[in-house]
Order: C-alpha cells, then sequence, then structure tokens
C-alpha cells in the first residue's frame, strides 16, 4: 500500500471500492474510511462540515509548496482569507476577465498554426502554457516575471518529487528527518520563492510611483479586506495565495484540458457535434453569454471532469465521533472522498466508466446528484475559482477546435497519475491538424 501510495495512489482502490458506499477498516497508516454515499459526502463538505478538518498528511504533502494559502489554511483562518478573496471571483468580476481570456486562446491558435501539418505535440505542455499566459494576462497582468517555460519545469518538479507521498510522511515520521522528495523538489520551492517576491515588489514599485495599478487580481489581492473585520491579507498569506493560484490554478486547468482533447480524440461523433456548435454558435465577442451558446462543450468538458476529475483525493480527520452511510465514525478517523471513485461508482452512474457526455444535457444534468459529481469540490471550501477556469477553458476550447483537430499519436500510452493534481503520466502525445476551411 505505502509503495502504491508513492508510485501513483489510484493504484490503492479495489473493485469493492467502486461499488460500496462506504468501506472502513484498520490501516498500518490508522483508521480509514473511504465515502461513496452522496448523502454521506454532503455531511462530510457541508452539514457537518465543522467536524471534519483537512488531514496531517494532506497538509504535509500540500503545505510545503502552497504555505498557508487558500488551499491549505484551516479554521478561522481560512474563513477570514475566504471572505476576503470571494469578491475576486465573484459572478460579477469574473466577466471583465473574459476578453483577455479570448486573447490568450487566439495567441494559442497563432504559435500552433504555423506548425508542420500533422505535426505531433505534447498537448499536456500545450496546455499549461496557455493556462499560464491566462495567469498572465488575468491574474498578474504585469506578466509572471519569468519565462513561461521555466515555471512548467518548476511546476513538474514539484508534482514529481513533493508532490508525490513519502514513506516517511504516511508513517509518521518527525518532520526533522529529511524525505527525498523533498530535497530533490528544494529547486522549485526557491524558484517559486523568488518568482512571487519578484511579482509583488514589480507590483509595489508600480504603485509607488503613482502610476494606476492595473485592474487584475494581483492588485484585487493586496487590497482585499475581510468584509467583516475590515483586516486586509498578510503578505506571507498574499504570497502564499500566489503560488496557490500558480501551482492549483494552472495546473487543474491544463490538465482538464488535455484530458479533454484525448476524450474528443477517442469519440469522433462527439467530436463532430462540438464542431457543428463552435462553428454556429462561438462568438468571442459575444463576453456574456458565449460559454451559455455552447451547451454541447460544456457537457463534454463536465464529463471530462467527471472521468479525470482534478484533484483525486480529497481526505478530511474527524473530530469528533459520527455516522456515515450508516456507519459510526470515530474521532480520529480519516474519511475519504475520491472524485475519482465517487465519479466511477457503480451504483451511482449508468456505465460509469463510458464518456457519456450525454449525462450533462437537458434534463439529464438535473438528475445528477449535487454530491456524486464534486470536480471542484463541495461546500464552503468548495473551489473558489470555479467560475473562472469554466470560463477560461471554455475560451480555449472554443478557439482551439475551431481552428484545430487533435488525434491521440499511434502507440502513445495513456494513464491518469495522481500527483497533487491528475496528470497523464507519460504527457498526451497528439497529432495537430488544421481543420479543413476553419477560421484561423
Amino acid at each position: 500500500m505505502i509503495l502504491a501510495l508513492r508510485r501513483n495512489p489510484l493504484e490503492i482502490w479495489s473493485k469493492a471500492h467502486y461499488e460500496q458506499p462506504i468501506l472502513m477498516g484498520n490501516t498500518i497508516l490508522g483508521e480509514r474510511a473511504v465515502v461513496n454515499e452522496p448523502a454521506a459526502v454532503r455531511r462530510i463538505f457541508l452539514d457537518n462540515s465543522a467536524n471534519y478538518r483537512k488531514d496531517a498528511l494532506q497538509l504535509r504533502v500540500l503545505g510545503l509548496g502552497l504555505g498557508n494559502g487558500l488551499l491549505t489554511v484551516d479554521g478561522e483562518d481560512w474563513r477570514a482569507q475566504r471572505r476576503a478573496l470571494a469578491p475576486l471571483f465573484s459572478a460579477r468580476q469574473i466577466p471583465a476577465f473574459a476578453p483577455a481570456m479570448h486573447r490568450v486562446a487566439v495567441a494559442a491558435v497563432a504559435r500552433l498554426a504555423p506548425k508542420r501539418e500533422g505535426r505531433v505535440v505534447d498537448v499536456s505542455v500545450e496546455m499549461a502554457r496557455v493556462t499560464l499566459e491566462m495567469l498572465e494576462q488575468t491574474l498578474f497582468s504585469q506578466g509572471l516575471g519569468r519565462d513561461a517555460s521555466e515555471f512548467q519545469v518548476a511546476m513538474t518538479r514539484y508534482f514529481d518529487t513533493i508532490g508525490r507521498i513519502d514513506p516517511l510522511d504516511l508513517l509518521g515520521a518527525p518532520q526533522f528527518l529529511p524525505r527525498f522528495g523533498r530535497l530533490r523538489g528544494r529547486g522549485a520551492l526557491e524558484f517559486f520563492a523568488r518568482a512571487v517576491d519578484n511579482i509583488i515588489g514589480a507590483r509595489k514599485s508600480l504603485l509607488a510611483s503613482g502610476a494606476g495599478a492595473p485592474n487584475d487580481i494581483l492588485t484585487l489581492l493586496l487590497a482585499a479586506q475581510d468584509p467583516e473585520t475590515g483586516k486586509g491579507i498578510s503578505e506571507d498569506d498574499v504570497r502564499a495565495n500566489i503560488v496557490t493560484f500558480i501551482g492549483a490554478g494552472h495546473e487543474t486547468t491544463a490538465n482538464a484540458l488535455t484530458w479533454t482533447l484525448y476524450l474528443l480524440s477517442q469519440a469522433p461523433d462527439w467530436r463532430a457535434r462540438v464542431e457543428a456548435e463552435i462553428d454556429a454558435h462561438f462568438d468571442p465577442a459575444n463576453v456574456e453569454g458565449f460559454a451559455e451558446a455552447l451547451p454541447v462543450t460544456k457537457a463534454v468538458l463536465e464529463e471530462a471532469l467527471r472521468l479525470y476529475p482534478p484533484a483525486a483525493m480529497l481526505s478530511r480527520e474527524a473530530i469528533g465521533p459520527d455516522v456515515l452511510a450508516g456507519r459510526r465514525i470515530r474521532a480520529g478517523t480519516v474519511v475519504t472522498v475520491s472524485p475519482f471513485l465517487l465519479h466511477r461508482h457503480r451504483l451511482l452512474w449508468k456505465d460509469p466508466d463510458a464518456f457519456d457526455p450525454e449525462r450533462f444535457l437537458g434534463a439529464n444534468r438535473d438528475s445528477i446528484d449535487r454530491y456524486a459529481y464534486i470536480p471542484f469540490g463541495a461546500g464552503p471550501r468548495v473551489c473558489i475559482g470555479m467560475g473562472f477556469a469554466m470560463l477560461e477553458m471554455m475560451a480555449v476550447l472554443g478557439h482551439l477546435l475551431r481552428a484545430f483537430r487533435f488525434d491521440l499519436a499511434p502507440g502513445h500510452p495513456v494513464s491518469p497519475v495522481a500527483r497533487v493534481t491528475l496528470r497523464p503520466a507519460h504527457g498526451m502525445k497528439m497529432i495537430l491538424r488544421r481543420r479543413q476551411g476553419a477560421a484561423m
């Protein structure tokens, strides 16, 4: 089990995990419960969320790179940050970023267009670059202070080293004992620290000069205040949240786009429907409603998020006793809700391993239990950037699929691996072809 968790946590799930509403047992890691019943998922993340805190292992894995940002902080500190940051991703604020999203997507099409017809590209790398450029245009409009490729290299090193579960962490070994993965990932952490300090320093210098502040998320972050207390966010927390937005934000979105393009390459009928819809209804000038004009494209994206959710595992530690799915939960039990399991569970989905976007069209969408489908989490800690990410992904898909067709390179192995986020283990090599008569 320890070796599987180190190699790829998805490997620990047995057939029973995909068929039972809850499985419990004592392991070498302590008492564990794996929950797949929607009512119990709701209780963990919403109805009794105060009883479930982030567990120590999760915080050890995430905390080194992300610090005390919104993703890792807990309790009242989390509530204060969430209140302060909520206006940055409000329904009113998000559409203001749409023009920048379209500019980045248009630039991505222009960058890919000169490539030789039929050339093989690693779509996972291309999508990572696109989402990093999105950050530059929307969150940090002065730029990231580094070439996007440097961030990609550092991010890959982070997820492949510190993002992997270390056996010493699993066994609860003292923090002073060296972890090999952390030593290998130290360079990535140092890179992020320098880059973030430069980003904040450049913005402070701009403000000190009397120049107008760009209307981006960094400006909003520096000016954010808790509406209940009026207190701003400390510089350490600003720094931690910048790393969170760059790391977790761009990585999850890039992976979701990669998995979507892969799944479309395996489903010609759905790809044809998406292409027809985009050709007929995709209008980048319609900033407010372009996503709503593409219900089939959105359903494809939602189905990709079902099969390959950005975060494959969510875990919480029970502070006090509880009852979940008819089973008694003792204080200290680590409760795992895996979106990867939940979204493929035999009791919840028909043909759960099949790619079928019809699930998310019309009345079918309304029949899905809210707590059977949680690609962005659930409850008070649902991903704050969910609306931002969905708009961004719809813009990218609209532009890319209007111009190109992507086919999986023959012989390329495709398998998901959980490294904080759900990534393609071997990248995603795809053949790039221009669509005949497509607008560029």
